[in-house]
């Protein structure tokens, strides 16, 4: 631990039944740690029940080995992630604590989108990736592939992997050449069931390569290949030989992630992973210990982390007191008596103001910059306790869960007594309501699952006058549609208020914002950007406050639905105030700049958008038809038909609304022989057809009036 040119931090990630899970269980039973028995299907990752029940995984994992590489120890650390796409904020998290990432392929099923995902996942980090091509077996005994036509197909799926690399380094600075190659020996390939892999230096090492392979798969000598050219050593070597260790990593990696002056001495303590400096630690992941309480798990950057030290959380008040220290072995958590080093992940208890994706530190000091996730959250469930008496406990793990993981927005709803949340998918929340009901003991009633909708306008509007219940205050305001390329550019947090005001100008106009808009950005909300373009008003600026509120509320809830709305560019073209403070207040500003908000969006056409989602379906070619008409039968299109191998490819989007109860309605069209996959695609504007009738369905299960506003006559 003491040494960082020995350290590998590494991140396992795949699409989802690709064999991460498995490929760890060799890797630790290589390393000594669990007996090396059968066939490896032991998931020693998996150590929650529902994960074994269900057998994906679904929390990330972290665990710690060694692995002897010419003649030196190596030190590896490793977080098995999930592949499932309800699960990807643990992915992104994850890549935040490594400065490796070993991609699973499976052999037969090639590159798939959440392959595509957390690539895009590890290289928006600065994370280097490798690849492992997995279930190679199958070419062999199911599709009966000789040297030659595998050699071609595994070769189409390195292609593929690369395309994906260089695609998105392309926008990226000063990023070395990342593709993987054989050559090179940053591709592995096996098969992690039978524990047997190979790669370009290990051929050369053993002299096994291709034809020895299928000559001994089709005679059943398995264990002797295992023997032989055994997967763990193959793929340690590779992390030992391949992966940055913290000394090269740190130095390229801090720049991207932290906006700190770069000439502090801090910078330099990151950047030199110095054990003497600061304590700088990032933490990924919160978990619960029924002992211990929470653990804190991530990154330590620099420093040395030991018991007792009084550390900074960021954005609270206040120093936490770390309480113990330790390193996981997959569900089992190492107390150390001594502190952890700079360079690697450690697992800390006592720090209970941290969340995942906090700042954790010795000196107050800029945060490191939050952690972007690609999906937002698109399904909501309501949570109640059948019995009253367990409602405290019932909010109090609510609030835990929110704690644990980012990607849920939990919503505690005090007059009507209702908890909402929301989440990825119809599976995150199944999992989150199951846990709730098994660890803490609490029965709870789910409701049906609701989507999130948003509202945005589509045109420009005329200026539109707000104004206050006493008449003596005026607020002149307009409404625009802001461009998809600025919106993006708010989502993935290159634009946001809490940078430099001269980043975010120039990265507003690489979105494609004119130059004298981008200078009067006055407050960002959501993906609204307010625009203050005013001159010279007097006591505008202790008023701007007010405003601001009122815009937020206003934009919290839209006026069609109640519904968040989106991709709104305000501008506040003029005011007139009161003289005397007093007939300027909150009960005068706020309802004014509302009414001029929301009048101006009605003026600005605005419309209720969906949440959709990008489907893909592999099947048979009999049931071809039958599984393309799922999709179209649910307000979808159908994009793209395609034969890979024996199996028919249909890709297309869908609504999300549309699309829950999807998973048991496509096995009855299949013949269950079809497999399919869904990404969060963002938002669409609902055809006209359809928008009266959702807002009404909208305003009637929240409650609302069922008359819209005289002037909404866009529908």
């Amino acid at each position: 631990m003491d040494k960082p040119e020995q350290i590998r931090n590494i991140a396992i990630a795949a699409h989802v039944d690709h064999g991460k899970t498995t490929l760890t269980d060799n890797l630790l039973a290589g390393a000594g740690m669990i007996a090396d028995e059968g066939e490896a299907t032991r998931l020693m990752m998996d150590t929650e029940e529902d994960e074994q029940e269900r057998g994906i995984t679904i929390d990330a994992a972290n665990v710690s080995m060694t692995h002897e590489y010419e003649e030196q120890n190596h030190l590896i650390n490793l977080i098995d992630t999930p592949g499932h796409v309800d699960f990807g904020g643990d992915v992104t998290r994850a890549m935040r604590a490594v400065d490796g990432a070993l991609v699973v392929v499976d052999a037969v099923e090639g590159a798939m989108p959440q392959t595509e995902t957390v690539v895009r996942q590890a290289l928006r980090e600065g994370v280097k990736p490798a690849l492992f091509i997995n279930k190679v077996d199958r070419l062999i005994s199911e599709l009966q592939e000789g040297p030659q036509e595998m050699q071609e197909r595994l070769m189409d799926v390195i292609g593929d992997v690369n395309e994906l690399i260089r695609g998105m380094t392309e926008d990226m600075d000063n990023v070395e050449d990342w593709t993987v190659s054989v050559e090179d020996g940053t591709v592995a390939f096996g098969s992690a069931l039978y524990k047997w892999g190979v790669s370009a230096p290990s051929m050369a090492r053993t002299g096994i390569g291709f034809p020895e392979i299928i000559e001994m798969e089709r005679n059943d000598q398995r264990l002797e290949l295992h023997e032989q050219t055994p997967l763990s050593d193959v793929v340690l070597d590779m992390v030992a030989e391949h992966f940055p260790n913290p000394l090269d990593a740190q130095p390229r990696r801090i720049p991207r992630v932290w906006r700190g002056d770069d000439e502090a001495e801090l910078a330099r303590q990151m950047q030199e992973v110095d054990d003497d400096g600061e304590v700088v630690f990032m933490v990924t992941d919160i978990s619960m210990d029924p002992h211990a309480g929470e653990i804190a798990t991530g990154r330590l950057f620099s420093g040395t982390i030991k018991q007792g030290q009084e550390l900074y959380v960021s954005g609270t008040v206040g120093q936490n007191r770390v309480q113990s220290v330790g390193i996981f072995m997959g569900g089992e958590r190492e107390e150390l008596d001594r502190g952890v080093p700079a360079g690697n992940i450690a697992a800390v208890t006592g720090l209970r103001d941290a969340i995942a994706g906090s700042t954790v530190s010795s000196v107050e000091m800029t945060p490191f910059e939050s952690i972007e996730h690609i999906s937002e959250p698109v399904i909501t469930k309501s949570v109640e306790a059948k019995n009253m008496d367990d409602l405290p406990k019932l909010i109090e793990t609510l609030q835990q869960v929110a704690k644990e993981d980012p990607t849920i927005r939990v919503e505690i709803n005090e007059d009507t007594g209702e908890h909402l949340i929301s989440g990825q998918g119809e599976l995150h929340l199944e999992v989150i309501t199951q846990r709730i009901q098994k660890n803490q003991g609490i029965p709870v009633q789910t409701g049906e699952p609701i989507v999130v909708f948003r509202e945005s306008p589509q045109d420009a509007s005329r200026e539109v006058e707000g104004v206050s219940p006493n008449r003596h205050n005026k607020f002149y305001i307009t409404v625009q549609p802001l461009s998809d390329d600025v919106v993006d550019a708010i989502k993935l947090g290159e634009v946001s208020m809490d940078m430099p005001e001269l980043e975010r100008r120039e990265a507003l106009q690489e979105a494609g914002m004119d130059k004298d808009t981008s200078q009067e950005v006055e407050h960002i909300h959501g993906t609204n950007i307010l625009i203050d373009d005013t001159k010279g008003i007097q006591h505008l600026n202790e008023t701007m406050e007010l405003v601001i509120e009122g815009l937020e509320e206003a934009l919290n809830d839209g006026p069609l639905a109640n519904e968040p709305v989106q991709g709104a560019l305000l501008r506040l073209h003029d005011a007139k105030l009161h003289e005397d403070t007093i007939h300027r207040g909150p009960a005068q500003v706020i309802p004014a700049v509302r009414d001029a908000v929301h009048r101006a969006l009605i003026d600005a056409d605005i419309k209720v958008l969906e949440p959709i989602q990008n489907v893909r379906i592999d099947v048979p070619s009999e049931h071809m038809g039958s599984a393309s008409g799922e999709i179209q039968g649910r307000r979808g299109r159908v994009d793209d038909m395609f034969q890979e191998g024996d199996l028919m490819v249909i890709e297309g989007i869908a609504p999300v609304e549309e699309m829950i109860g999807f998973s048991s309605d496509i096995r009855s069209a299949t013949e269950g022989r079809a497999s399919w996959n869904t990404e969060n695609a963002g938002f669409r504007v609902l055809s006209d057809n359809l928008q009266r009738e959702k807002i009404m369905e909208i305003r009637e299960r929240k409650g609302m009036k069922l008359e819209l506003p005289q002037s909404v006559d866009q529908f």
